[in-house]
């Protein structure tokens, strides 16, 4: 799992489809999917660890944009 959109599809596997509108929330509850999933063993070890990986990378990156922006 290289990217959000590959976490996408995982949570698509299992139905779940999350689009708010606000990309802070949606990584937000996505984190929150796949911690239920793993909770309930439905993904691996690994699975669960790429995901939220992915995930938190992309929270980084968002708040040092919103970091660099406020600079402005």
């Amino acid at each position: 799992m290289r990217s959000i959109y590959d976490v996408q599809q995982l949570l698509k596997k299992y139905g779940t489809f999350i689009y708010t509108g606000d990309r802070t929330g949606d990584l937000k509850m996505m984190d929150i999917e796949i911690n239920e999933l793993y909770k309930w063993q439905f993904i691996t070890a690994d699975e669960y660890t790429q995901a939220t990986l992915c995930i938190r990378k992309e929270l980084s990156q968002i708040g040092k944009q919103r970091g660099s922006d406020a600079n402005e």
